[in-house]
């Protein structure tokens, strides 16, 4: 044979003539029953990456096909038909956990270049960029046709392992670090070389990073809030201490977050009480980069993602109200106020944000929405469309009036958006601050409205005024079944055909 080139690539819809010349040639043996233009086209345009095939001298002589499946929706006693949707492939997920193997084959004739081999490293390498659990297939076992009047398929399978028996599929299989889990009756049962049965088999990603299986097993999550006790500090280090004792204390009961209100750290405006109450806010500001230095730190050293209320930043020469999200893996995400108030406006010349985003963390997906900015419907709808589990409201609130609009409007998210919310607020007297004087808060954790929740929707709750964290647990799983189950189903019941919601141009 005149070698000229071997070349590993992704198949393409037009090279289904060569291809199925290669697929008639390897399976002799199975009544004409090959793959279908309709089919390879379908496949490129739903999973490109996950169709490769192999050329020599320019000519498709082989190939593996591909998907993506959420596995546990299957198990482990699937057919091949059920698994491919009855050749529709409706049963690929991009979201998925591991890539399914639904062919692979090499022209007769091109066997001896170990060609297969690239096509199985060629899945392993996807399987990794993709960050995909495993590797798993249904495998022929064609040689049991032989054998099958002396060896039930455990004894025969067992034996090819041993290598006391070859069998052309399996064998290779084993040779490339496959495992078999179980085996598979009526897998295919026009195969009648297998007699209708067929191993499953299972090569294991060891890279895999479970960064999102842990955000989809976590189920029980622990929220720690902190109501802020308004005094005078010195120094800004004497701030960081009172912050660090009440992380310390929350990370104690192993809580997965720790909340902090809005604009927490403006007792060090008191220098400042000289300038006027812009220019004070400015002031302020120069402390929040030694503040996000240390809560950083924090986060990592105690174990616990931290949302750090909010601060100013000034940022272009413009002042913006920041959250920043911590996480304990020493990530940091930030979330900028959207609408600030008309005072924050015109006592400190505060702007507003335009971005809106969901952070995924180890122990859900969580929206930030500062104080005011939960007053507006339109924002945690937003997020719930991208899958928010969790709302984290900081807030700062001078009155009692003030706290109910938080308060009242927090409770209308959790329900409208099947979500929980956590709001934490300041308390207490801040006489030597200007605009600063009085601070009314309690901080609560809220629920949905339904079977499975507190009746009166609320969680956990501070008593109102005074310094003190609030441990809550929250159950993500039982909002997948709210989702999908509820008496109500708010985010499902919306008459999109009637109305709907745009950000920055999109709908969404």
């Amino acid at each position: 044979m005149d070698m000229q080139s071997i070349e590993l690539r992704n198949l393409d819809a037009q090279d289904y003539q060569e291809l199925k010349k290669s697929m008639k040639s390897a399976y002799l043996d199975m009544d004409e029953d090959y793959w279908d233009a309709a089919s390879i086209k379908k496949l490129i345009k739903l999973f490109p990456e996950g169709q490769i095939c192999v050329t020599v001298n320019g000519e498709v002589v082989g190939c593996a096909l591909s998907i993506i499946v959420d596995y546990q929706k299957y198990g482990d006693n699937h057919t091949y038909k059920q698994i491919t949707g009855s050749g529709t492939f409706k049963t690929h997920d991009d979201k998925g956990d591991v890539l399914y193997g639904i062919e692979i084959f090499v022209h007769p004739k091109y066997r001896g270049l170990r060609l297969a081999r690239r096509l199985y490293e060629a899945r392993k390498a996807l399987c990794e960029k993709l960050n995909l659990k495993s590797i798993i297939a249904g495998g022929r076992i064609p040689n049991y046709q032989k054998f099958q009047n002396d060896l039930t398929p455990r004894q025969y399978i067992d034996k090819v392992k041993y290598k006391e028996i070859y069998d052309p599929t399996l064998s290779f299989q084993l040779s490339n670090d496959f495992h078999v889990r179980k085996i598979l009756r009526n897998y295919l049962p026009e195969d009648n070389r297998s007699k209708g049965f067929a191993t499953l088999i299972e090569w294991n990603n060891v890279y895999y990073e479970e960064i999102s299986s842990v955000i989809n097993q976590k189920t029980v999550v622990r929220i720690g809030l902190v109501q802020w006790q308004m005094r005078s500090y010195n120094n800004i280090s004497e701030l960081l201490k009172h912050a660090e004792y009440f992380i310390d204390a929350v990370s104690d009961y192993q809580s997965d977050f720790i909340l902090f209100p809005e604009l927490f750290n403006t007792p060090l405006m008191a220098e400042f009480n000289h300038m006027d109450a812009a220019k004070a806010m400015r002031e302020l500001a120069k402390f929040t980069e030694p503040i996000v230095e240390a809560f950083s730190k924090f986060a990592v050293s105690y174990n616990v993602n931290i949302v750090a209320g909010s601060m100013p930043k000034v940022d272009n020469d413009h002042l913006y109200n920041v959250s920043y999200l911590f996480k304990r893996n020493g990530q940091m995400e930030e979330s900028v106020k959207i609408h600030p108030t008309p005072s924050e406006i015109s006592s400190w010349g505060m702007r507003g944000g335009d971005e809106l985003k969901v952070f995924e963390t180890d122990a859900g997906k969580i929206g930030i929405l500062i104080c005011y900015d939960v007053e507006f419907p339109e924002l945690s709808r937003i997020l719930a469309s991208q899958d928010m589990q969790i709302l984290f409201v900081p807030f700062l609130t001078d009155t009692q009036n003030g706290y109910n609009r938080v308060k009242f409007c927090a409770q209308a998210r959790a329900v409208e958006n099947e979500c929980y919310v956590a709001i934490a607020g300041c308390v207490g007297n801040l006489p030597n601050v200007n605009n600063m004087d009085i601070s009314y808060a309690q901080s609560a954790v809220f629920t949905p409205s339904d079977f499975g929740f507190p009746t009166n929707g609320i969680q956990s709750e501070a008593t109102p005024n005074t310094e003190m964290i609030v441990i809550a647990d929250v159950d993500l799983s039982i909002l997948g079944e709210l989702h999908e189950y509820g008496s109500v189903q708010n985010l499902k019941d919306r008459r999109t055909d009637l109305y709907g919601i745009t950000f920055n141009g999109k709908k969404v």
